[in-house]
């Protein structure tokens, strides 16, 4: 079973129980992040890959969405810790783990707010739940022989303020990978409602072409892309077109396996290169592969009926699966 932490305490996983008035099953208020735990020789505590980036984009969008302005990360970092902690105790032949932490508004319904006719929203706590298990093993086939990926119904849209965040609102994307599992293939591939390129369900996405590592830009990063060519126009690109900068807030979630892809591209020889693209930069790419922290970097090998490449796990993804696997394999800490 699960370790679980629940506000504040230790709990049985039969025992783990909410308000039916909580937000977050009331109304979907509520963000998570899921998170990677490794168990070094020699005894030491559980390291968290990379808890501060996850706890710093956790506490930007409750700011960003209304859920809180004053969560308290350093808190939250000890509670995730000693979750590990518990789950390398609970799961001693496991060596990594899957943590995730879930932040909803609390026992409190959003009714309630516009019942006060918009006035302050009351004191209350937040629930907190953090779960660890062991992390989910992937067969090595997966990324030796890579993936196929789907294009799925679903368009992201960009002015939609919660879009780029990790929402508990998680349910059309699962949708995408109900039917893209039915068609046997391992992600489905959003586009925004521009037909601009967006990522996977539950990953970000790059594009190989040549020497550059192509992706899309991610919420929070418009005016820097845009600023970096300032020649180029900022409109939306036409079809196949690379022209950087986007004129439109991003949905694209600045994920943490994607921040360290994009810093680890120049020592592996690519120039990262973010930018608004479309299905035809998709299909004619060298290379494709997706990240998140549970798999880190996945090859794919072919979309629908396409082929990507030569229809196999591309030179430039494996140098990136090999510095992913060397980086989590040291389990470096940045608290």
């Amino acid at each position: 079973m699960p370790s679980v932490f629940l506000n504040g305490a230790f709990v049985d996983r039969d025992d783990a129980r909410i308000s039916v008035f909580d937000a977050g099953l009331q109304h979907a208020v509520g963000l998570f992040e899921t998170m990677l735990a490794i168990v070094e020789p020699g005894g030491a505590p559980p390291t968290v890959f990379h808890l501060r980036a996850h706890l710093q984009r956790l506490a930007g969008s409750a700011r960003a969405l209304g859920l809180s302005d004053s969560l308290r990360t350093s808190a939250l970092a000890e509670a995730v810790e000693r979750t590990a902690a518990k789950a390398a105790q609970d799961f001693p032949s496991s060596s990594r783990f899957r943590l995730r932490l879930t932040i909803t508004g609390g026992d409190l319904s959003l009714l309630e707010v516009a019942r006060a006719g918009g006035a302050p929203r009351p004191q209350h706590d937040p629930t907190v739940l953090i779960t660890g298990q062991p992390a989910t093993l992937y067969p090595d086939e997966m990324f030796e022989r890579g993936v196929s990926a789907v294009i799925g119904d679903l368009r992201i849209n960009p002015l939609d303020p919660f879009a780029g965040h990790k929402t508990l609102n998680y349910w059309p994307r699962l949708r995408e990978l109900q039917v893209a599992a039915a068609k046997r293939a391992g992600e489905a591939i959003l586009f925004q409602v521009t037909n601009h390129l967006a990522g996977g369900c539950v990953s970000n996405i790059f594009l190989i072409k040549g020497d550059r590592l192509l992706t899309p830009i991610a919420r929070g990063e418009e005016q820097e892309v845009a600023g970096e060519s300032p020649d180029q126009p900022t409109s939306a690109a036409g079809p196949g077109s690379l022209s950087p900068g986007a004129a439109l807030p991003s949905p694209v979630l600045p994920g943490i396996v994607r921040s360290f892809i994009l810093s680890a591209a120049p020592g592996l020889g690519l120039e990262p290169d973010r930018r608004m693209l479309t299905i035809d930069d998709l299909l004619n790419a060298d290379e494709v592969f997706l990240t998140n922290s549970s798999w880190g970097v996945l090859p794919i090998v072919r979309i629908e009926r396409e082929a990507i490449g030569d229809g196999a796990v591309g030179p430039v993804t494996l140098r990136f699966r090999r510095a992913w696997l060397d980086e989590t394999a040291a389990a470096p800490t940045d608290l």
